[in-house]
């Protein structure tokens, strides 16, 4: 089964208009994220899908493939879905964020690859372990429930699961209880064309998780366990520091 990578990106962002286009140690952010993906193994076609011709045209500047889409698209989701419909030849769509200019290839491949080995799954992404200290009450930090077999039980921006009897709210760091999801999604070609189409679920609004959207309508999300993650996400433009300074650290372009 083929897989396509779909990196999302628009210009109009609320609270950082031109994001992808930011400049991060003389690179442009969707650059940086475009050749991270690039060295991963799972993906068959990796490409760029926006509405706005100044992302495109940097795209294609350093040699990168781009699908533009429509400007109605609601989120990053609707646009990976809208790429999706004229490319029948893949049955697995990876939707990567186009603000992680420091994604790990192999953490791609990993969710690739529980998709491969999942006969059952309909959805596959990643969770690490949180440091309950730091992590555990930043609504930011997404955190996710995951059955025995992988399986996700829920999402949520609070911290879950809620140790009862132990006189804290959070399980303790050696529990390996409190998982921080990682949001790379990895969907079969018709999963992903299907929840497109659903309306917002309640639960979905309440949190502002759009994968609560998949498990109100029964579709089955599992999650792949990894031990860290360099991932920054970029919100505002203080963050592009923060990223700076990290390739610097590990000695990245």
């Amino acid at each position: 089964m083929k897989t396509l990578g779909v990196i999302p990106a628009r210009y109009a962002s609320t609270r950082f208009p031109g994001k992808p286009l930011a400049v991060i140690a003389g690179k442009t952010m969707i650059q940086r994220v475009y050749e991270r993906a690039s060295q991963a193994r799972r993906l068959d076609e990796l490409l760029v899908a926006t509405d706005d011709e100044r992302i495109a045209g940097c795209v294609r500047a350093f040699g990168g493939r781009v699908r533009m889409t429509s400007a109605s698209c609601a989120s990053g989701t609707d646009r990976v879905a809208e790429v999706a419909v004229g490319l029948e030849q893949y049955g697995i769509v990876v939707n990567i964020q186009g603000d992680e200019p420091l994604l790990e290839p192999e953490n791609l491949d990993a969710a690739v690859e529980l998709m491969l080995s999942t006969p059952g799954a309909d959805i596959t992404t990643l969770a690490r372990p949180a440091d309950p200290a730091g992590e555990a009450d930043d609504p930011n930090k997404v955190k996710v429930v995951l059955a025995g077999s992988g399986r996700a039980l829920y999402f949520s921006r609070s911290p879950v699961p809620y140790a009862a009897g132990t006189g804290r709210k959070t399980p303790g760091k050696d529990t390996g209880h409190l998982l921080i999801h990682i949001g790379i999604y990895v969907y079969r070609r018709e999963v992903l064309l299907e929840l497109c189409r659903l309306p917002r679920a309640e639960l979905e609004v309440l949190e502002s998780l759009e994968q609560l959207r998949a498990l109100n309508a029964g579709f089955a999300v599992f999650a792949a366990r990894v031990e860290g993650s360099l991932s920054v996400g970029v919100d505002t433009a203080e963050d592009l520091a923060r990223v700076e300074r990290e390739l610097a650290r590990l000695g990245l372009e």
